[in-house]
């Protein structure tokens, strides 16, 4: 782990979170492939699933995101917070306009949301993955450039935490649209393909998120939150809803937990 973090602290950061994000990527491509293996998995694997992606989703908007947006603030007392607390609004702000404007659909199939299209059920629940990517693409490239620009709280060890824990849990991401859309009838082939494009937005993400930092250095503790708000977005508007749909909920729960550990362990230990 010390050789990697390393590499990434000898390269370009726009380049090291675009890297990062690759791996993000591939992680929900290797999810989504278990559709090849996997005809028809149980309620309860996917609810826990889902919980544990949503655990490592708030774990990461506090310790990897919002605490050190807050730490390297200027100021002290209730000025302190005030960059967290702005961006972290405009960030859900900015989730809650795309979720209304964006079509797309949930992984339950139950209704399209966004402007009305006539486009068909499976690039709708692509996109609406892809609606969750962006935060996630966001935060890595963000901290990676907070680095790059010599904040105090900004760690390349943070970034790499960051990184892996997104990674993780978007290899039960790719697996949860991947799967819906096989039983929908459609080919494994094509269930792999759109399970694993909707996390290609995260390398692009990442890359405007740290040439924003790096070019704009004082819009760091309001990116960081920005980025937290739009993760907490995601979570609470769709990932825990979901988990709530069958009657696996305490699974859903305990999968959280898991998730929130691990991030959470993952961040205090390499950060």
């Amino acid at each position: 782990m010390q050789e990697i973090i390393e590499y990434f602290e000898s390269i370009n950061p726009i380049l090291a979170a675009f890297y990062a994000t690759l791996f993000t990527w591939g992680l929900t491509a290797a999810g989504a492939a278990l559709v090849f293996l996997f005809k028809n998995p149980k309620r309860s694997v996917m609810d826990g699933m889902l919980g544990f992606t949503g655990g490592v989703m708030v774990a990461a908007s506090f310790w990897s995101l919002l605490a050190p947006g807050i730490e390297m603030s200027p100021g002290e007392g209730f000025v302190k917070v005030i960059p967290a607390a702005v961006g972290f609004f405009l960030g859900a702000l900015f989730l809650f306009g795309l979720d209304k404007v964006l079509p797309h659909m949930h992984i339950n199939f139950k209704e399209a949301e966004g402007i009305k299209t006539p486009w068909h059920k499976t690039t709708l629940l692509t996109l609406a993955i892809t609606l969750h990517n962006i935060p996630e693409g966001l935060a890595v490239g963000v901290l990676f450039g907070g680095v790059a620009a010599g904040f105090d709280g900004a760690t390349i060890g943070g970034a790499v935490a960051l990184a892996l824990g997104i990674g993780l849990q978007n290899f039960p991401e790719g697996f949860a649209v991947s799967m819906p859309l096989r039983r929908q009838g459609l080919s494994r082939r094509r269930s792999f393909m759109y399970g694993q494009a909707s996390a290609i937005v995260e390398p692009i993400a990442a890359v405007i998120g740290a040439w924003a930092v790096m070019t704009f250095q004082p819009i760091l503790p309001y990116a960081l939150a920005f980025a937290a708000g739009a993760m907490i977005f995601v979570v609470v508007e769709e990932v825990i809803p979901e988990t709530q749909q069958d009657k696996h909920s305490d699974i859903a729960v305990m999968g959280f937990i898991a998730g929130f550990i691990v991030m959470m362990t993952l961040d205090v230990g390499l950060g």
